[in-house]
């Protein structure tokens, strides 16, 4: 790979970087070419760009970025698979599933809207993390709760203000 060539790269891999709020690192070596296709199309059905990475290009577009990465850079090492995705736990939930079958891919690391996670530790963490159309469903839920509550006292409590007013009025 010619300078100018690496350079495409890098710029490239700094694009897509800025571009993603959600940016996970894994090590899928050791996985045969099969199954390794079967990740692809996993990751292709679930909306996840999938794409394997020199360490030292990924590394210079890191430092080239806006974003801050913290301590991501450091887990460069051995084989780098970079997956880029909408959904901050839609990756996780995806390695979660595939080491169902095999043991890989590893979590490296990842960039969740600002926020760094390193180490295959975090996995179950980062399946837990809800997306942001999953909090606005639950805000809006909790919202329209009170909402409800308040009309339905309304409605049964102005049902029996109207037979107590209808009851005093008998009464004259």
């Amino acid at each position: 790979m010619t300078r100018e060539e690496k350079a495409i790269v890098v710029q490239d891999l700094t694009t897509q970087l800025a571009e993603s709020s959600t940016i996970y690192l894994a090590d899928i070596s050791g996985l045969d070419a099969g199954t390794t296709s079967d990740l692809r199309r996993a990751c292709f059905k679930a909306d996840i760009k999938l794409a394997v990475v020199k360490n030292t290009l990924l590394a210079k577009a890191m430092e080239a970025s806006d974003k801050e990465f913290g301590e991501l850079p450091e887990v460069l090492k051995g084989n780098t698979s970079l997956m880029f995705s909408e959904t901050g736990n839609a990756p996780a939930k995806l390695i979660k599933t595939f080491r169902k079958k095999s043991d890989r891919p590893l979590l490296k690391g990842a960039f969740v809207e600002e926020a760094i996670y390193v180490g295959d530790e975090n996995l179950d963490t980062l399946v837990s993390i809800k997306s942001k159309e999953e909090m606005i469903g639950e805000i809006i839920g909790l919202l329209q709760s009170p909402a409800k509550n308040v009309i339905s006292g309304l409605k049964s409590g102005g049902g029996k203000l109207a037979g107590i007013l209808k009851t005093l009025s008998e009464r004259e």
